[in-house]
């Protein structure tokens, strides 16, 4: 028997000219109810997660971490973040402050909305999208082995490109934006290499007894 987990909302990725990658998931709708996460994969290869405490052992069983902070995490966005505008996206938690300018729709976001979203999001439709990612976006699959016997699949359903970030940790600054170079190395998946962020509905199956 297995049990799935649904969890809809969207996932921001950046890259910093200190070496800093990060990966900040803002989900609306989830078994856990709307929160905010950020996974921070250091220059030097140490990997943190922040989230509240009641999802992070959920998200820590999914995916490998160094360390793990439980804090409050809030991802606030102005009203152009939600249409083809540029808008802005503030992200705050533990040491990891960011403020994200997103621009508008990427080509792969164009193609993303021809697809009818129940078809996007479904388990099923991963078998023909992850091929097509492992070519096309370097280190991104949409579908994989997670932690803990785990599988997790992605439907992505929008992408907008980041135009510009400032971010900090524990108050120091991690310089301009770059790629998610190298990738990230927290599950079977890394974030699309040029910064972005992503509408989609994330699925995780776990066995159950």
């Amino acid at each position: 028997m297995t049990t799935e987990h649904r969890f809809v909302g969207q996932i921001a990725g950046f890259g910093t000219a200190s070496g800093t990658r990060v990966v900040v998931g803002h989900w609306w709708e989830s078994p856990f109810g709307a929160f905010a996460d950020a996974m921070v994969e250091q220059g030097d290869g140490h990997r943190t997660l922040l989230a509240p405490a009641h999802v992070a052992g959920f998200v820590s069983a999914t995916y490998t971490f160094d360390e793990v902070v439980h804090t409050p995490v809030t991802v606030r966005s102005d009203a152009a973040a939600s249409d083809d505008h540029d808008g802005h996206l503030v992200v705050a938690g533990g040491p990891l402050t960011a403020t994200l300018t997103i621009g508008g729709r990427t080509g792969l976001g164009h193609l993303l909305r021809l697809v009818p979203a129940p078809l996007a999001t479904s388990p099923a439709f991963s078998r023909v999208t992850d091929p097509v990612a492992r070519v096309l976006l370097r280190g991104v699959r949409t579908r994989g082995s997670a932690g803990g016997g785990r599988t997790e699949i992605y439907g992505a359903t929008d992408v907008r490109a980041l135009r510009s970030i400032t971010a900090s940790w524990d108050g120091a600054d991690l310089g301009e934006m770059r790629d998610v170079v190298p990738p990230v190395r927290f599950g079977f998946g890394s974030s699309p290499p040029r910064p972005c962020i992503t509408r989609l509905v994330t699925t995780v199956t776990t066995a159950t007894d």
